[in-house]
């Protein structure tokens, strides 16, 4: 498996329509054969499609704090099991996937010139992708990836607290006056709710805020007993090339500290399972398929893709199960150079995350 961050730049394209001298219009016909570096003096050199995979790992992180009074927790507020030390843990939220296209270096080939036909205009990504012959088209950008979500902001206690509290000798008075300062806004929330309160709102809205504004402030201190816990969200991009099917490492996570380095034993593994959904017809070759295909050696290389199953999981949770072409899995064939002879009108899309034909239009 082949781990690798890419540059995903998807904007430019390059439309290049041949000549015998410069890159530009010409009435010629497209002969393709492998590219070997230094070895061509005209035509455009176009590469195929490996599929790659980005992986977007959605994590929770949460993080929990003791309170600075939590020893006197159960005594004043009567609660349990407050926690007594800090701590970081990792969940996954979700996993999504989205396939690309990347040069496979072993599928280069050149479109060469020859006389008394018509050359295509050939559209190429920067990389030199192969994406589309005698129709324009813009290379699909993939989506975003979501940015990262602050855990939502604690008030301070402090804030909230009154002279005589700030002033306590000892953690012991602090927590004793905290604790009546909430029983105290609680019957005044009470007071309100019933309608028993000494300045009651003049409408509903009123009401809200003041309850609200109670609330912020109980919680406030509650939380110098109970601690805090807050909570926010990570992603994670991994950008996968599958060099071939199975099983294989996609990379570890751990509880304590989120997706780690593939050799960090620290994580447990996450599995990326590749399988064909379907195997591939059965290439025929009698004499008669031979001798066709001999005759179409000069003309179009593309991927027939493979549809796989692409399954991620760790051996007791399934995150990922969803079917993606690959066109490394497949065949490469050919497009007969009649297609573009002159006096045609061949247009061709290619699929740019696998090199697998689109559209064909006469």
């Amino acid at each position: 498996m082949n781990y690798e961050l890419f540059h995903m730049n998807y904007k430019p394209i390059l439309l290049v329509a041949l000549t015998a001298f410069s890159t530009a219009t010409v009435h010629a016909q497209t002969e393709v054969e492998p590219f070997i570096p230094g070895s061509t003096l005209e035509g455009i050199n176009y590469f195929l499609p490996r599929t790659a995979l980005r992986v977007v790992v959605e994590m929770e992180k949460t993080v929990i704090k003791p309170g600075e009074l939590s020893k006197y927790a159960f005594n004043y507020l009567r609660l349990n099991n407050v926690p007594t030390s800090s701590s970081i843990t990792y969940a996954i939220k979700g996993i999504q996937v989205e396939s690309y296209g990347m040069v496979d270096k072993t599928k280069a080939y050149n479109v060469k010139v020859k006389s008394k036909t018509i050359a295509p205009l050939v559209t190429l990504t920067p990389d030199g992708l192969l994406l589309s012959i005698n129709k324009e088209v813009e290379q699909p950008a993939m989506s975003a990836v979501p940015s990262n979500v602050e855990a939502a902001k604690i008030p301070t206690p402090r804030d909230f607290m009154s002279q005589e509290i700030l002033k306590a000798s000892s953690l012991s008075k602090m927590a004793e006056l905290c604790a009546q300062e909430i029983y105290d806004i609680r019957e005044s929330r009470n007071a309100l709710v019933r309608g028993e309160a000494d300045n009651l709102p003049k409408d509903g809205a009123q009401l809200k805020i003041m309850l609200d504004q109670l609330d912020l402030q109980a919680n406030a201190l509650e939380q110098l007993f109970k601690g805090t816990t807050s909570r926010s969200t990570e992603y994670k991009v991994l950008y996968v090339c599958p060099e071939q099917q199975g099983e294989s490492l996609l990379m570890r996570f751990s509880k304590k500290l989120g997706v780690v380095d593939n050799d960090d034993l620290a994580g447990a593994p996450i599995l990326l399972n590749i399988t064909p959904v379907a195997p591939l017809p059965q290439t025929v070759n009698d004499e008669a398929t031979e001798k066709k295909k001999a005759k179409m050696e000069k003309g179009i290389y593309y991927n027939v893709p493979v549809r796989e199953r692409v399954v991620i999981h760790d051996g007791k949770q399934e995150y990922v199960r969803q079917e993606i072409p690959m066109g490394q899995f497949g065949t490469t064939e050919i497009l007969s150079d009649v297609l573009f002879n002159k006096g045609t009108t061949t247009k061709v899309t290619f699929v740019p995350q696998t090199g697998g034909i689109e559209r064909l239009e006469q």
